[in-house]
């Protein structure tokens, strides 16, 4: 849990209240000019009304132009930014030729798999030549080659499950296959800060939900054990189906899930366990398994397992793996699978070929150094960030590292600087996060050198101290502390 210094938490409503009060201000002399002069729509009800368009006009637009940077090259440990201007406040952004080489802290691409490899990307360009960049078809139609065969028994085989089925949108793999695996007269019980894709799946399902405390198991077994007790509303019979769904990185906290702890109490009171495998499958791990490998559980005590391609594996899509009856089960009845396109064959072989560099098939060691890369150069930059006095969310080994910044007008000062300096930073506030609980989110990435590291965090320190992020005292560093030792204190009597 985060707390919040007063003296920062005061500043941060302050800030927001100013925001709001000024937007009210001029919303009110806008419906004056609106009245005077009359929409062709009249008689239409708006279709843009309420908070989020007043958030939208009134906030976001201030600082837009810190969010959707187009790119002009692959998202590697260096990218090119395409540079753009405003003619009116923000309202409205125009690209122009110019680009920035930038250090990239803010793609998921934390194997380094989504620029060229010498052993994927011929594989994908042979692909593409054999099946075309779509199938043009659902799975259950034309959609299924070969490949996606294959990546679902590779799949199936690193996660360590029986069976699994692929789908072409990460987001929609939580959000299309809750629905169909729980209905009225079952719970849902939620980790806190789950990520968008698993709260509208759990809406979607008809089931009663309920939240516990982020990654408290303990909250958890108080949830579990009251609502076994009390059942069903009204009828209080017992649920058909009870399903506890967490995370294994939580993407805007970099926090690891405590596993064992959770299976344990699902295991005590009969539930399963549905874990979503995102940012950690592929990124942690001695082989890259996940957070499953990372923490010693077992993959048979996970009931079903959801990941992500977009991440590790340089691609996109997503995945569920399980037993052999649910799997069926979901190709028989998932609308994902049964009317969306299939995922594009060479999509389909980036992902089995950087699987194949990670397990060390491809005959090279390449694998187990992108591995061992990312967790050091996860653990040195987590480490150096928080001794110069950043606050910094997450655990060890996770690849994600946020770093707070609370105040509005602290997200678009650190953003613009840190662009200044050729380093690209993704700043994340409301509605992704809690109102007061703006950050900015760092991925590391194996691509990136000690070299990109240290510029990194140069620059990250000089506009920390600009922007006055730095909410905790700076340990001194090595140098700093020899010479304290080596100067004699004020009360020492120096003899000859």
């Amino acid at each position: 849990m985060i707390t919040i210094p007063y003296l920062t938490a005061l500043t941060t409503y302050f800030s927001y209240g100013l925001l709001f009060a000024f937007g009210q201000f001029r919303d009110f002399f806008r419906k004056i000019f609106d009245w005077w002069h009359a929409s062709n729509l009249e008689g239409y009800a708006p279709i843009c009304l309420g908070l989020e368009d007043f958030y939208t006009r009134r906030l976001y637009l201030r600082i837009q132009d810190c969010f959707g940077r187009p790119i002009a090259s692959a998202p590697d440990g260096w990218f090119d930014v395409v540079e753009r201007y405003s003619n009116d406040n923000n309202k409205t952004l125009k690209r122009t030729d110019k680009i920035s080489r930038c250090l990239n802290l803010g793609s998921y691409n934390y194997l380094g798999f989504a620029a060229a490899d010498e052993y994927c990307t011929p594989r994908v360009i042979d692909s593409l030549c054999r099946f075309s960049a779509s199938t043009c078809s659902t799975r259950v139609e034309g959609g299924t080659t070969t490949l996606h065969k294959e990546l679902e028994e590779c799949v199936a085989n690193f996660v360590g499950k029986p069976a699994a089925v692929v789908f072409g949108m990460g987001y929609v793999t939580n959000s299309a296959i809750l629905p169909v695996i729980i209905g009225k007269g079952g719970l849902i019980i939620s980790d806190s800060l789950n990520h968008n894709s698993i709260v509208n799946g759990a809406r979607g399902s008809g089931a009663t939900i309920r939240v516990f405390q982020h990654n408290t198991p303990s909250h958890l077994e108080k949830v579990l054990r009251e609502q076994i007790a009390d059942g069903q509303p009204r009828t209080h019979r017992p649920w058909k189906k009870i399903i506890v769904v967490v995370e294994g990185i939580y993407s805007m906290e970099g926090e690891l899930c405590k596993l064992p702890e959770i299976v344990a109490i699902c295991k005590k009171y009969k539930a399963y366990v549905y874990l979503d495998e995102a940012h950690s499958i592929g990124a942690v791990g001695k082989t890259g398994r996940g957070v499953c490998e990372l923490l010693g559980v077992d993959t048979a005590d996970v009931d079903i397992m959801m990941g992500t391609f977009t991440k590790s594996f340089g691609s996109c899509g997503g995945y569920i793996a399980g037993s052999k009856e649910l799997i069926q089960y979901l190709k028989y009845t998932c609308p994902a699978h049964l009317y969306a396109t299939s995922i594009s064959p060479p999509a389909a072989q980036q992902i089995i070929s950087s699987i194949k560099v990670i397990l060390g098939e491809d005959g090279s060691s390449r694998g187990a150094q992108k591995l061992a890369r990312i967790r050091e150069n996860s653990n040195f930059f987590r480490s150096e960030l928080q001794k110069m006095g950043f606050e910094v969310l997450g655990d060890n080994d996770s690849p994600v590292m946020p770093i707070m910044l609370y105040n509005p007008a602290k997200i678009p000062a650190f953003s613009r600087e840190c662009l200044k300096q050729n380093v690209a930073v993704v700043t994340v506030a409301f509605p992704a996060t809690p109102l007061l609980l703006a950050r900015a989110r760092i991925c590391i990435s194996a691509s990136h050198t000690k070299e990109d590291l240290l510029k990194a965090l140069e620059v990250i320190s000089q506009v920390g101290d600009m922007v006055g992020i730095k909410y905790f005292p700076a340990e001194p560093n090595k140098q700093q502390q020899d010479q304290q030792q080596q100067q004699p204190g004020k009360d020492t009597i120096k003899l000859d």
